[in-house]
């Protein structure tokens, strides 16, 4: 961003020098549109009109801006003597029948505010222009989630529109404590960006250690929430992810309220929300809408699904490989003949099996839902089918695959399966070479750089780390009823922990 005031052109009295200055600045931009048009009685004052194309509500330019100028100046015409203050207020009061307006004194910062849909008025005469609110660009409704689908719960999703996004927010938090800072960032985008937070519950030091992040952003420009998350994360060697993305209003609602702080970018449905500890991407959003008794249950199975998804292909090397004694016997009978005829060792039968799973991972992605589904499936058994049949894999092998990528998919978050996505290869590598020694040596490290991630201050494996942690463990392997959870996470201040008073008569009811 660039914030050098000195090399700003200043808005001249001269209205033809103004018009001048953006036309160069505007050349060769079809898009743009502007008229020169002289308003008042004797038709001697000159006003100039400029905007983007689509990009503005034009019945609002035309009807509460244009035809009201010419008739409302004409009725009352300005003072001669007092010309650039009588029109001024004249236009404010009763000329411009809208009541988002605002001055501004210089064409660069006139042209960003054309550049984000509003339009520029200049008058003949005066030294300000004058910026009308008339945003009314192309964009997508409120639809349903795509990527975090819930069965019970709210099924609108955030869009690429930054107003619809704080609106769907400010519809759930009717709360005047709830702040949304707004910036721009990129030199040549200019891209809208949110901080939101609630004043009284988020953390200072986490707030303002935000604000620095993002004000030290410094690029030509910002296309999406995912450039933001790479310029603030702590450790960008880290294959996990240190702050979390979604697209739903109500989970970005939701960690509003335990004090975290999110960040809603222009032109992309999915916002930031920070910091990010490695049980909240276990947490999905209708965790909290149904019985906690069937929802621990569900939270358990996910833990058990991304340990299987980073852990069973390397286990399954080390055993077999270099342990066959730990198998049971009939299992070990039943693998050494599945492997009779294969001819590449186990450690390969892996990865060509992993990596034809991956590649129809990525393929199915990128076809048409209707499609793509239809490949993952048929694909996935075509393939394992014919390889068995063709003695490149052994049955097992298809079975340990397919579960593994099962299991991911059971994981609420794609960041983080991403994450297990990378490391799983680490832990085959040192499993290929050591066994089971392997094995350890390779989940003891990848523990250990768990251990040490850190977001925004707040460790990431918190807090399973911590030894002052008994109210958020009520929240992590299982989920206790709503009533038992009196307090807010790590994420809030220390004087907004307590969430909800206690009912004594509620609780000796449910006794």
């Amino acid at each position: 961003m660039d914030n050098n005031s000195k090399n700003k052109k200043n808005i001249s009295q001269n209205i033809d020098e103004n018009i001048s200055y953006l036309e160069n600045l505007f050349k060769n931009c079809g898009d743009i549109v502007k008229r020169k048009f002289p308003i008042g009685v004797d038709k001697d004052i000159w006003l100039y009109v400029i905007y983007v194309d689509d990009m503005v509500n034009r019945d609002l330019i035309e009807s509460r801006v244009l035809d009201t100028l010419m008739i409302e100046i004409k009725k009352t015409p300005p003072d001669k003597n007092n010309l650039e203050y009588s029109l001024f207020k004249e236009l404010v009061d009763g000329g411009i029948t809208t009541a988002d307006i605002k001055e501004s004194d210089n064409l660069d910062d006139s042209c960003t505010e054309i550049l984000s849909g509003n339009t520029l008025l200049l008058i003949d005469g005066f030294s300000k222009g004058i910026i009308v609110s008339t945003k009314g660009f192309p964009k997508r409704g409120v639809s349903e989630a795509d990527t975090e689908i819930v069965v019970q719960g709210s099924k609108e999703a955030f869009a690429e529109s930054f107003r619809i996004n704080t609106v769907l927010i400010r519809r759930r938090i009717r709360d005047t404590r709830l702040k949304i800072e707004q910036l721009k960032v990129g030199r040549r985008s200019k891209t809208d960006i949110g901080i939101v937070y609630i004043d009284d519950i988020v953390r200072k030091e986490i707030l303002e250690e935000t604000k620095r992040r993002i004000n030290d952003i410094d690029i030509d420009g910002i296309l999406d929430s995912g450039y933001i998350e790479q310029f603030i994360e702590d450790n960008y060697l880290s294959p996990f992810p240190q702050v979390q993305l979604t697209e739903r209003p109500d989970k970005a609602t939701s960690a509003l309220l335990e004090g975290r702080v999110v960040i809603i970018v222009d032109n992309t449905p999915f916002v930031i929300m920070l910091p990010a500890v490695l049980a909240s991407f276990y947490q999905s959003a209708e965790d909290y809408y149904q019985r906690w008794e069937i929802m621990s249950f569900s939270r358990i199975i996910r833990y058990i699904a991304g340990f299987i998804a980073v852990a069973l292909p390397g286990l399954y090397i080390a055993t077999a490989v270099y342990h066959p004694s730990m198998i049971p016997t009939q299992l070990l009978f039943k693998i050494a003949s599945s492997r009779g005829n294969v001819p590449i060792p186990a450690v390969f039968e892996v990865l060509l099996m992993e990596i034809a799973f991956e590649t129809l991972r990525e393929a199915g992605i990128r076809l048409p839902s209707a499609i793509g589904s239809t490949l993952g499936i048929v694909g996935g058994i075509i393939i394992g089918q014919a390889a068995v049949e063709a003695g490149l894999v052994s049955p097992i092998v298809v079975i340990i695959v397919s579960l593994t990528g099962l299991c991911s998919f059971s994981i609420p978050n794609i960041a983080l399966v991403s994450g297990f996505r990378l490391v799983k290869y680490i832990i085959i590598f040192f499993s290929s070479i050591l066994g089971l020694f392997g094995f350890w040596v390779s989940s003891l490290l990848i523990l250990i750089h768990l251990v040490a991630l850190k977001s925004f201050g707040i460790p990431f494996m918190f807090p399973f780390t911590s030894a002052e942690s008994s109210s958020d463990m009520k929240d992590t392997f299982f989920r206790l009823p709503i009533f038992k959870m009196r307090k807010r996470p790590i994420f809030a201040s220390s004087n907004q922990k307590i969430r909800m008073r206690e009912n004594k008569n509620s609780i000796t009811r449910r006794k």
